[in-house]
């Protein structure tokens, strides 16, 4: 869930940016979205 709404945040942060940070953000924001719905957790689910 963590992920779900780091990509929103980040894509809300993407549009509302300037032209500099944008393409960053808005590639982050995809990323963290794609993270969340494949299911991948990262080493911090075994704990």
């Amino acid at each position: 869930m963590l992920w779900l709404i780091l990509g929103i945040v980040l894509l809300i942060l993407a549009i509302a940016g300037g032209a500099i940070v944008n393409p960053i953000l808005f590639v982050l924001g995809i990323v963290a979205i794609v993270v969340f719905l494949t299911g991948w957790r990262g080493r911090s689910a075994a704990v």
